[in-house]
């Protein structure tokens, strides 16, 4: 007769959520310099000249930061969202033409696939997601995606990896951000996450390093080749 006190099994351990946040532009979306050029033609429709090559550094920075940063102090402040506005007119007409970055959505898979949450933290705004997500076609592996609305302040305040973190149910110490500029590694460092970059957006592997990238790879292909040996593959190991 077997006593009721005496039961030596347990429930089993719920496996810890564990995921990737990733940067859309430039990192899983070839339009880095598609943005530099609609910024540019943006500027000289408001009367700025801009070198694109000031612009490009700049990609991955929030809108209104991007404005502060490459006009003068003295402007017309009342005049930064038309610029916004202009620039996403203008790159949208690039939008049917959108391409995933070299082994972008293999990467992707890849994550799922070896039980990480994946979940697109995007600074720009809904209607360009949904653009970019069309181009992926990787939606049936998406936990959440955000966008600027659901960060108060964008890159590189942490507001849009926050806001990632919490729509893929995950915290900070068990998660990794994937992007391409040093905007998304100072974004990531600020909420104690580590930050695997790719130079796909054309920010050089020296800089992004000097801001303190865990790792570097040329595109989503790398890292996908080298997936076990990388940050990412170690962390599904870790689960």
């Amino acid at each position: 007769m077997t006593s009721s006190g005496s039961e030596s099994s347990s429930a089993p351990t719920r496996r810890t959520r564990r995921g990737v946040l990733f940067d859309v532009d430039g990192t899983l979306i070839d339009s880095s310099y598609l943005h530099t050029v609609a910024w540019w033609h943006a500027f000289n429709q408001a009367g700025h000249d801009v070198p694109m090559h000031r612009i490009h550094r700049l990609i991955g920075m929030g809108s209104e930061q991007l404005i502060d940063q490459l006009l003068p102090a003295d402007r017309d402040t009342d005049e930064d969202a038309a610029i916004g506005a202009a620039h996403g007119a203008l790159f949208s007409v690039y939008w049917a033409g959108l391409t995933p970055t070299r082994g972008a959505m293999e990467l992707l898979r890849r994550c799922t696939d070896a039980g990480l949450v994946v979940v697109l933290a995007s600074s720009s705004n809904a209607t360009e997601v949904a653009a970019m997500r069309e181009a992926l076609g990787s939606d049936d592996v998406l936990t959440a995606v955000t966008t600027a609305t659901d960060a108060e302040q964008s890159k590189p305040a942490p507001d849009i990896f926050a806001a990632a973190l919490e729509a893929g149910g995950l915290r900070a110490e068990d998660a990794i951000v994937v992007g391409d500029a040093r905007w998304d590694v100072e974004s990531a460092w600020k909420l104690g996450l580590d930050a695997v970059c790719l130079t796909s957006g054309g920010i050089s592997e020296s800089e992004l390093r000097e801001a303190g990238a865990a790792a570097v790879y040329a595109d989503p292909q790398a890292l996908l080749e080298d997936f076990e040996n990388s940050p990412l593959g170690r962390l599904a190991a870790a689960g």
